[in-house]
């Protein structure tokens, strides 16, 4: 069995006492980190009207990541296509290639990222849109070297720019839903563990091996199933350090699920937040769940998880309010992974 591939997924995630710009900053020197050590994928995802993330265009993220790094894979999870035209985003995606030729990803997601409201904002067709994401996804794969169905109305419609290569499709998804497209299209599939905390994991993995259809005459297309999952998982130099800067994301979460989407908290604020027995019950409900500790407990974990699962890869989910915290995570998750190497020497931020 080949070795588990690691990548990492970067919501943009805006911490307390800092700006959207830095987290924006932040991402791009991260995705620079990665690249020196040997990280498979840097997948950038999307939300809007949020005060707790700031990566709202991942195709610019993805574009300005790819100009300023030399061999890591870059993507998006996802482009939410609902809110767009197929055309567009293939386009859009097609000057990714320009910009670097066989590094780039496109994840496709159909959920909003955002509230009700604002994915109307965005597309006031919102709820067709939603509906016939299968039918966008066979338009987007058509434009990007495919070709539009036979009838088509708009087949005599290039993307362009019309450049050699094409970007690595995949179908992101929390439910069974998204493992039901990849698997009748024939791309990797992704299932969002950090999302659900693992409830469906393993059966929307299986609904997508079991219902996969082979195109191995197709560019694009896979022979077999390619499953991934991504999660969140942090580590530091001790366990108890884990879990101490846990504590922030734990807080952050129990707020998101409050309906509260405020910027990542400090350790501090979270240390002296007054909770209630019912908020203590679920953060400790959370730090059970989590995929934290020391270097080698987190791998063991990821391992573990990726065999449950059936997943070929894993993005890590790794938001921290202090960022040198997070760097040391990222590196420290690397070596446990043997990924790191001499032929690639850090760059500084």
């Amino acid at each position: 069995m080949p070795p588990l591939s690691l990548s990492i997924l970067d919501q943009s995630t805006v911490a307390a006492g800092r700006g959207p710009q830095d987290a924006i900053q932040e991402t791009l020197a991260l995705a620079r980190l990665a690249d020196d050590l040997g990280y498979r994928r840097y997948w950038l995802a999307e939300h809007h009207n949020s005060a707790a993330h700031a990566g709202s265009a991942p195709e610019m993220l993805v574009a300005a990541i790819a100009a300023t790094t030399r061999r890591i894979r870059i993507g998006t999870a996802g482009v939410m296509l609902p809110h767009y035209s197929a055309l567009k985003v293939a386009e859009q995606f097609r000057v990714a290639e320009a910009i670097a030729p066989g590094r780039i990803d496109l994840g496709l997601g159909r959920a909003p990222g955002s509230d009700g409201r604002t994915a109307f904002a965005l597309n006031p067709r919102a709820n067709e849109a939603a509906e016939q994401f299968p039918m966008a996804v066979r338009d987007l794969m058509g434009w990007l070297g495919d070709g539009l169905i036979e009838n088509h109305p708009f087949r005599s419609v290039t993307a362009s720019p019309a450049v050699p290569t094409r970007p690595e499709v995949w179908i992101l998804g929390s439910s069974d839903y998204g493992a039901q497209v990849a698997a009748y299209f024939g791309l990797p599939y992704c299932f969002a563990h950090f999302i659900t905390e693992g409830a469906g994991a393993a059966e929307a993995m299986a609904v997508y091996r079991e219902g996969f259809r082979p195109h191995a005459d197709m560019p694009g297309r896979l022979a077999a199933p390619h499953g991934a999952i991504a999660v969140f998982a942090l580590t530091a130099d001790t366990e108890a350090e884990a879990r101490r800067l846990f504590s922030s994301r734990a807080l952050f979460r129990l707020r998101r699920d409050q309906g509260i989407f405020a910027p990542l908290p400090s350790v501090e604020e979270a240390e002296a937040y007054d909770y209630s027995d019912h908020e203590r019950a679920h953060v400790e409900r959370l730090a059970a769940r989590a995929l934290i500790g020391a270097p080698d407990q987190v791998k063991a974990k990821l391992e573990a998880l990726a065999a449950e699962t059936g997943a070929a890869e894993i993005a890590v989910l790794s938001p921290c309010h202090d960022p040198v915290a997070r760097r040391r995570s990222v590196t420290l998750l690397a070596e446990a992974f043997g990924l790191v190497t001499a032929s690639a020497p850090a760059r500084a931020a």
